[in-house]
């Protein structure tokens, strides 16, 4: 703990008077009085701070801020900000979410401590709470101000946020609303933002009161990625913080430098990718290095085992369904022939599949994923009595996402796995190179399933050269 300064009172009344017209004065003033130890000034708090003041002057009413971990974020956006807009504003109505309810609670019960400090009372004195307020997670100033704290998920009942005026009257502030480790779980990525659609966004008592989300990113459809993309219908001021400047060096030196971010980044790269570097994949590929893929202009006449495997989608509104086509070679190299990649209704997908196998040939094997329940089973069964003639098999899908690509990723990794040329390559690659934090991953778990497929129930055969030159053919000229 460093030296308690000894400032003059011109100093101290100076300072004060700056509190109330400076968000970044105040911040680091109370941190100050409040830890004893000084704030660590950095440029991104500049651009923070200055975003923040804006919120408050309703220049911006939509804001998001992805920034890594443990870089000021909470202790500036939330804490600091609120019990500043209180001192400004003392019947503000706040919400504030995170990911747990516990944290939230602690941002609350933090915010409580800076409006009792005795240092901001001085500068603040109109702000007072009410005698009853209590609660953690909920309590209220004698102006009627409402700061109220919940989890993501949590029931907002009764409880609004903002005035309704021209000037600020509070705002929902939002912190890391997913838990870090569920982000990869579609379905827990999708209930975190169902949450805010359908609840959290409603609990404005404005149109025009602001919403800040503040995260750092841990998935391309994360609800900051939703947001961006448009995804609530509203237009999002983005500010975009990586640890790591455009120039190579350290955001933030005291707290990391660049040697250290590299030993971050090397010792666990899909987790820096998004949570530091804002970038929900790695850079250089991810779980796939699609770089290390290699071109073929025309399959080499020669024994080949031919899968296609299939991923079905549920609906014709989110994932594609995805046909793909992975042969091996006699030396046991793999080539990956064909995709097709559809979003249609189910008969129109069920006479792609039809018409996919008549051109594949009977020699190639075709794998279908199995859902669970009955309704799977009987999928299966319609598409294989369909399908009459051909080999087919199927199988409930193991393990997750990750898991279950990691075997084909291996083999493009080391440069044992070719691409026939063809208008779905880039598509392919785009995928291999976010996955697993992409929005798409139906093409990767095709091919994961030939691979499997391929490893654990191949039959070898030689296909006709006139197979071979139709294959070629309609990769060059699909359309």
């Amino acid at each position: 703990m460093s030296e308690k300064k000894v400032f003059t009172e011109s100093e101290i009344a100076l300072a004060r008077e700056f509190c109330r017209q400076d968000f970044y004065f105040f911040v680091r003033w109370m941190f100050y009085h409040n830890k004893n130890i000084e704030w660590q000034k950095n440029g991104h708090h500049d651009i923070m701070a200055k975003a923040m003041t804006d919120v408050y002057n309703k220049k911006i009413t939509r804001l998001v801020i992805n920034i890594a971990p443990r870089y000021g974020k909470t202790e500036m956006v939330i804490v600091m900000f609120s019990a500043w807009c209180f001192g400004l504003s003392p019947d503000s109505e706040f919400i504030h979410a995170s990911y747990s309810a516990q944290l939230a609670g602690e941002n609350s019960f933090n915010v409580r401590s800076i409006i009792t400090h005795p240092e901001y009372q001085t500068i603040f004195p109109e702000v007072t709470l009410r005698a009853d307020s209590k609660a953690k997670d909920h309590w209220k100033t004698t102006s009627g101000g409402v700061f109220y704290s919940t989890g993501t998920g949590g029931a907002l009942t009764g409880y609004g946020a903002g005035k309704e005026r021209e000037r600020f009257g509070g705002c929902i502030l939002l912190d890391d609303l997913h838990k870090s480790d569920e982000a990869r779980s579609d379905i827990m990525r999708n209930n975190v933002i169902e949450w805010y659609a359908n609840t959290l966004a409603s609990r404005v008592n404005s149109k025009d009161t602001p919403i800040v989300l503040i995260m750092q990113r841990l998935h391309e459809q994360d609800l900051a990625g939703w947001l961006l993309e448009g995804g609530a219908g509203e237009k999002w001021e983005h500010i975009n913080i990586p640890a790591i400047n455009p120039d190579g060096t350290a955001l933030w030196p005291l707290k990391h430098t660049i040697e250290k971010l590299r030993e971050m980044e090397q010792a666990n790269p899909y987790n820096f990718s998004g949570q530091y570097l804002q970038m929900p994949s790695p850079p250089d590929g991810g779980l796939f290095r699609p770089e290390q893929l290699k071109v073929m202009e025309i399959l080499p006449a020669e024994r080949i085992q031919w899968v296609r495997g299939w991923d079905l989608a549920s609906s014709t509104n989110g994932d594609y369904t995805v046909g793909a086509k992975l042969g091996r070679l006699s030396d046991g190299r793999l080539i990956i022939g064909d995709i097709v990649r559809i979003k249609v209704n189910a008969d129109e997908r069920d006479a792609i599949i039809q018409n996919t196998a008549e051109f594949d040939g009977k020699m190639c094997k075709i794998s279908l994923p199995q859902d669970p329940g009955q309704a799977g089973k009987t999928q299966v069964l319609y598409l294989t009595r369909s399908l009459q003639g051909y080999r087919v098999v199927s199988s409930a899908e193991s393990g997750n996402k990750v898991t279950r690509a990691e075997p084909f990723a291996a083999q493009v990794n080391i440069g044992n796995v070719y691409m026939l040329r063809g208008v779905w390559n880039q598509a392919l690659i785009n995928e291999m190179r976010m996955f697993p934090n992409g929005k798409n991953d139906d093409q990767i778990d095709a091919l994961s399933r030939c691979f499997e497929q391929l490893l654990t129930g191949g039959m070898g055969f030689k296909i006709s050269n006139a197979a071979l030159e139709r294959a070629s053919i309609r990769n060059r000229h699909r359309f």
